[in-house]
C-alpha cells in the first residue's frame, strides 16, 4: 500500500552528483530517473528549462502546458509531477539547501527572487525569444564547468547560477514590485518557516506575530505586500494544500487526513475544506486526476 509520497534527496540522483548541485542536460536526466515522472518532493531546489517537449507539468495541484522555453523554479517541499508527450529536452539543475551558504553574507538572498518564495504562479517563467541565447549560454556554460577540474570551476557555477536568477527576475512582469528590504524578506520566510512548522495546531495570524515578535496588523501587512494576500489566507492556503496533497497521494480514509492535520472531527473538517476548494473531501479526491500508474 502506498502511503506517503516520495521525498528525494540530492543523494538519491547519485550519477550526477558533484558537491551537492546536480547540472544535466533533461532528456537524459529523464530517461534515467524515470520515477520522478510521478507524484514525488524534492528536499532540494530544482529548476528546469526545456528546449523541446510538450504535454503537462502539476506543482502542487496547478497544471501547466510544457512548452519549449520555459523555466520551471521548484523550492524543497513542493509535490509535483511530469507527464510528457514525445521527446523532451533542456536542461536541469538541482541545488541542496546548502549550496550557497559558505557563499553569500545573505543566508536568504534567494527569497529576493519571486520565483523562490513557493508561490507556484510565480515559478512558471516564458522566456522572449531575445533572451533565449543568453540564458542557454548560461546552462551550457555550467554544464562545462561541470566537467573541468579548475581552482574555481565550482564557485563560477554558482556565480553562473545567481546570473541566471538575475536575469530570469528582470523576465518577470510585476507592475507593483518595487524595492523591499531584506528584513522584510527574513522576516516573510520566518513566518513561512513557522508555518511549515507549525499549520497544523496554529492557525490564527496573532499566535505567529507573537512568535515573530510584531503586531498581527504587521504581519498582515507584510502578507498583502509580499505576498498579495493576508496572513489567515496564508495560513489557510497551507493546510488546504497539505489536505490536497493527503487526500489524493495516501491512501488514507478521510476521517485520517482529518486527524493529521488536527481537525476537531471530521465534519467540521468537511465544512472547512468545502468552504474553500468548493468540493467536498470525497468530491475532491474522485475528481483530481494526478498521473500515478
Amino acid at each position: 500500500m502506498k502511503n506517503e509520497i516520495p521525498i528525494y534527496d540530492i543523494n538519491s540522483l547519485g550519477a550526477f552528483r558533484n558537491e551537492d548541485i546536480i547540472v544535466s542536460r533533461f532528456g537524459p536526466y529523464s530517461t534515467t530517473h524515470q520515477h520522478l515522472h510521478y507524484p514525488h518532493r524534492h528536499n532540494f531546489y530544482h529548476i528546469v528549462l526545456f528546449t523541446q517537449g510538450g504535454g503537462f507539468h502539476s506543482i502542487d495541484f496547478e497544471k501547466f502546458h510544457v512548452n519549449p522555453w520555459q523555466i520551471y523554479f521548484m523550492v524543497p517541499g513542493q509535490v509535483h509531477s511530469w507527464n510528457f508527450s514525445g521527446p523532451v529536452d533542456g536542461y536541469v539543475v538541482n541545488f541542496s539547501n546548502t549550496y550557497f551558504q559558505s557563499f553569500l553574507l545573505l543566508s536568504e538572498y534567494l527569497q529576493k527572487f519571486s520565483f523562490f518564495i513557493g508561490v507556484v504562479k510565480e515559478s512558471v517563467i516564458e522566456v522572449p525569444e531575445d533572451c533565449r541565447k543568453a540564458i542557454q549560454e548560461i546552462f551550457e556554460e555550467m554544464l562545462t564547468s561541470g566537467t573541468q577540474i579548475k581552482k574555481f570551476s565550482k564557485d563560477y557555477i554558482k556565480v553562473l547560477l545567481l546570473k541566471l536568477f538575475i536575469i530570469t527576475s528582470d523576465l518577470v512582469v510585476n507592475k507593483s514590485e518595487k524595492y523591499v528590504s531584506s528584513y522584510n524578506y527574513t522576516l516573510l520566510k520566518n513566518f513561512q518557516n513557522l508555518i511549515e512548522r507549525h499549520y497544523t495546531w496554529l492557525r490564527l495570524p496573532k499566535e505567529y506575530a507573537e512568535l515573530l515578535y510584531i503586531t498581527p496588523n504587521h504581519l498582515n501587512a507584510l502578507c498583502k505586500e509580499l505576498l498579495g494576500i493576508p496572513t489567515g489566507e496564508v495560513i489557510r492556503n497551507r493546510v488546504i494544500l497539505e489536505a490536497k496533497r493527503l487526500l489524493v497521494h495516501l491512501e488514507l480514509s478521510i476521517s485520517e487526513v482529518s486527524f493529521q492535520l488536527n481537525f476537531n472531527d471530521n465534519s467540521y473538517f468537511t465544512k472547512f475544506f468545502k468552504k474553500y476548494v468548493g468540493l467536498t473531501p470525497e468530491e475532491f479526491r474522485k475528481n483530481t486526476y494526478i498521473k500515478d500508474a
